[in-house]
């Protein structure tokens, strides 16, 4: 069976298809700008030349999805001869929120509940549920499966969910620690054991999901402890554009003293600040280089980047009771070896060290001294694969 995985966002879509029989990917596009003028669209068909891209203005989601699907089926371009041959459809949903501990199909029943859950995702969880209803209307035959960023982390304990706020906020309007970046996390768990030669129930490590957003997990046994991000992807380290952990008075101060209203203050949390507001960009290469050349805020930027992941890796290795391993991964964990370097570099006290020679780009698996404490891995990410396991899993009891 092959599985369309839809990731919707405001105004992008990225897509992938991927045959469940060898679990490979046929094809994989974006769609940017949807409901902006300029919308552009890219496919490629791996392992092919096949390239389908153009710029034409999509009004709506639906509209996306329909020129999804007419790319995938082009007679010279595409990646299969028909609709028939895509068996269901996948989604990656922001929130699932304490209804969703697992992946669901979509019925009337649970899109409701998904829908439910929009004030815990207003950014996010609008676009995943106009990304499903599209590809309701464009292919109303085919099984529609909801699989939630949080669910993953449902197995945090109370010690590790709940906020020190009063207790009524928590039953009365589920305000706790959710984290995100699940099907990441819960890929990583998967494949770390194989590289620890154990098995996942004696395993316990540390995920760093480090890209323009990041979060890091604890996992024992092959289960979330806890988690970085938290009620929304806002709390945790520093990243791309979000401030990661902040007092809250400082929202209070900054409003008092800017006439900022709260949903101005949200918004420049989330989109203004991390490596855009401490420095010259939100991505990572140009703030890197601009202390490469001198720029003392860029720099400092850096030193607030890296020593953050340090804390919460001390922290985490408290958490699962001592780690058997640190493991990066995502689009800066995976890419920049200096950066990790630098972040095992403030863990020497604890006899942790990368090799030099083992971290190179593109090098997967140990990349840690042979002496070191702590194993330290690079393991490529793969957040699409677990969204089309699941997807396959429900559709296949029907």
């Amino acid at each position: 069976m092959k599985i369309l995985v839809i990731n919707a966002g405001s105004s992008s879509l990225k897509f992938q298809l991927i045959d469940m029989d060898d679990e490979s990917v046929k094809a994989k596009g974006l769609v940017e700008r949807i409901g902006i003028e300029g919308t552009h669209f890219k496919q490629n068909v791996l392992g092919t030349d096949k390239v389908i891209e153009f710029t034409r203005n999509m009004a709506d989601h639906t509209e996306a999805i329909s020129a999804v699907l007419e790319a995938l089926t082009d007679k010279e371009n595409g990646a299969i001869n028909s609709l028939d041959e895509i068996g269901a459809c996948g989604h990656r949903v922001l929130h699932g929120g304490e209804t969703f501990k697992g992946s669901v199909l979509v019925t009337e029943e649970t899109m409701k509940g998904i829908e439910e859950l929009v004030p815990l995702g207003p950014l996010h969880q609008p676009a995943n549920i106009a990304g499903i209803k599209a590809c309701q209307a464009v292919m109303p035959t085919k099984p529609n499966v909801a699989v939630f960023d949080t669910a993953f982390h449902q197995t945090m304990p109370p010690k590790a969910f709940l906020y020190g706020v009063p207790y009524e906020y928590y039953t009365n309007l589920k305000v706790r620690r959710y984290g995100f970046h699940g099907t990441s996390h819960r890929f990583i768990a998967g494949e770390t054991p194989k590289y620890l030669g154990k098995k996942p129930e004696d395993c316990k490590f540390i995920i760093c999901h480090l890209g323009n957003g990041s979060s890091l997990s604890a996992i024992v046994g092959g289960k979330v402890v806890d988690t970085t991000m938290g009620l929304t992807p806002l709390e945790g380290v520093l990243m791309g554009t979000r401030s990661g952990d902040v007092d809250p008075a400082v929202l209070e101060y900054i409003m008092d003293n800017t006439g900022m209203d709260i949903h101005q203050m949200l918004n420049c949390l989330n989109k203004k600040s991390g490596f855009a507001g401490l420095s010259c960009s939100s991505d990572m290469r140009d703030v890197k280089a601009a202390a490469a050349k001198g720029d003392a805020q860029a720099q400092a930027a850096l030193d607030v980047w890296c020593y953050r992941i340090q804390k919460y890796i001390g922290a985490y290795n408290v958490a699962v009771g001592g780690a058997d391993a640190i493991v990066f991964t995502a689009g800066i964990g995976e890419n920049d070896t200096a950066a990790c370097a630098d972040v095992i570099a403030g863990l020497a006290f604890m006899g942790v060290k990368i090799d030099p020679a083992k971290n190179q780009r593109g090098v997967c698996g140990i990349i840690s001294a042979d002496d070191s404490t702590i194993k330290v891995l690079r393991i490529p990410t793969n957040e699409e694969l677990p969204i089309a396991r699941d997807t396959l899993e429900i559709v296949s009891k029907l």
